[in-house]
């Protein structure tokens, strides 16, 4: 391997380890937002659910697998766009839905969806689109992955802080009401400084290399949101419903996605920065779209989720 599949980021276990620990901070501090109640969207608004975890966790790796196909980037990069659109939903879809004026019901049960789903979906999307890409497959076999080895690291890192959340929230609802800002500002906080101190060790690589995936992490990010929002009129769902699962599908976690490259690919250059930019990128997109679709309030058109 040459260029940026050759780089490796600098990246100490003891770092590996923080990050870790900061990300199950930063989802148990998501799942405090996310009740019991959340869950029963599959029967309150089952298509306008089923619709966006379609699009979410089946139709955008997909998306990506062919993109990856077509665009024929380096084949880190193209891992690395695999990866992220197997991710699940970033952590201010649900803030950026309402600033849409969107469904924020739809989307908030869809992101809990998403979270959970991604104990299967991550790992599985992967496995499968990465191997089916004859770029991608040899980096996926030099570093034997095993869709399990996969499966347990998303348990331990998303599962169980996901779950605690919850069950914190539904146990304790005025503790998590009073908890729920601060935590997640404070964690998240913690998340941005460890990311820019990586940032800093690492500039030489990410200075160097950055401009390489800007148009690719550009197209997948703008496939992703127009793959929800047309699914969701395909399905004839309404409008603010179909702002809902755009935006879910649109933005993806990020921080997970990179905390999967450094327990899994040591690091490895074109996966990395493509999850570092896109977490960048999804919030400068996500704000510019939302922002536009504030200022024209959706009209009743279409069915109902």
């Amino acid at each position: 391997m040459t260029g940026i599949d050759a780089v490796r980021l600098n990246f100490s276990p003891g770092s590996l380890v923080a990050l870790d620990v900061i990300l199950a901070f930063v989802l148990f501090g998501v799942a405090l937002d996310i009740r019991l109640a959340d869950f029963k969207g599959i029967v309150t608004a089952p298509r306008g659910t089923v619709i966006g975890i379609l699009a979410h966790s089946v139709l955008l790796p997909a998306v990506a697998w062919v993109l990856t196909m077509v665009l024929e980037p380096e084949p880190s990069i193209a891992l690395g766009m695999i990866l992220v659109a197997s991710c699940p939903s970033g952590n201010i879809s649900n803030f950026l839905v309402n600033h849409a004026r969107g469904n924020t019901a739809l989307s908030v049960t869809i992101a809990a969806f998403s979270m959970l789903g991604s104990i299967f979906f991550t790992p599985f999307n992967l496995a499968f689109w990465g191997g089916l890409n004859p770029h991608t497959r040899p980096i996926l076999q030099s570093v034997a992955l095993s869709p399990w080895q996969v499966l347990g690291t998303v348990v331990v890192l998303l599962g169980i802080p996901t779950a605690l959340g919850i069950w914190v929230s539904h146990r304790f609802p005025a503790l998590a009401a009073r908890a729920r800002q601060p935590f997640r500002l404070l964690s998240l906080a913690f998340f941005v400084l460890f990311v820019v101190g990586a940032l800093v060790v690492n500039w030489d690589f990410f200075l160097r290399y950055t401009q390489r995936v800007v148009l690719f992490v550009f197209l997948l990010n703008a496939f992703a949101l127009l793959t929800g929002y047309y699914t969701a009129r395909a399905a004839r769902l309404a409008e603010a419903d179909r702002r809902a699962v755009s935006l879910e599908v649109g933005i993806q976690n990020s921080g997970f996605g990179l905390a999967l490259v450094f327990n899994f690919f040591g690091g490895l250059g074109g996966m990395a920065i493509v999850a570092a930019w896109w977490g960048i990128w999804h919030l400068l997109a996500g704000l510019t779209v939302s922002t536009w679709w504030r200022r024209h309030p959706p009209v009743a058109s279409g069915a109902a989720a």
